[in-house]
């Protein structure tokens, strides 16, 4: 056995060597595995950090059903898989929500939250800006000065004529082009 003891140091290489890296969701991800690998680590050392995306990355997190009980204030606020501190105890006492150690924290607990909120603040102004609403595209689809009905015959009769197959119908919606950008000359 190659740890035993005295033998420490070993003569010949890996027996055993993988050809390719293993990968949680190479059969298709479950909400479980989407969940676990979207997660981010906050609040952790960068030991307890690189402890828990080991277990996310060899699928052997498993997360949480209900809230266990937090060490230093004795409530159930622990919502995050293997941490024993909640996030207000350890943003209060500057340690870490895993190991518990006053350690340097790697991911701050509330600075994913602000990155998420400017992005939505972000979102939202370009919505804001470029969006159309309903009733403008309504407007857009009622146009009096077309006569569908007559032009569409002319076309039907000569088609109908050149091509002896059965006519589809096609359930294509209309494109309607961009008119965001023209400019009209009086």
């Amino acid at each position: 056995m190659s740890s035993q003891k005295g033998n420490v140091s070993r003569k010949r290489g890996q027996k055993h060597q993988n050809t390719t890296a293993y990968k949680n969701d190479k059969y298709g991800a479950t909400a479980q595995v989407k969940k676990a690998n979207s997660k981010i680590h906050d609040g952790l050392c960068q030991h307890c950090k690189g402890v828990l995306e080991w277990k996310v990355k060899y699928s052997k997190y498993k997360p949480l059903t209900q809230p266990k009980k937090c060490i230093k204030c004795a409530q159930k606020t622990v919502k995050d898989a293997y941490h024993i501190v909640c996030k207000p105890c350890s943003l209060q006492l500057e340690v870490c929500c895993k190991c518990g150690k006053k350690e340097d924290i790697v991911i701050p607990i509330n600075s994913h939250l602000e990155k998420n909120e400017q992005g939505e603040e972000e979102e939202e102004k370009r919505n804001k800006g470029h969006g159309r609403g309903k009733k403008d595209i309504d407007d857009l689809d009622s146009d009096d000065d077309l006569d569908s009905d007559d032009d569409l015959d002319e076309f039907e009769d000569e088609d109908s004529d050149s091509v002896s197959e059965p006519r589809k119908t096609q359930n294509k919606p209309a494109v309607l082009p961009d008119v965001s950008q023209i400019n009209v000359k009086d």
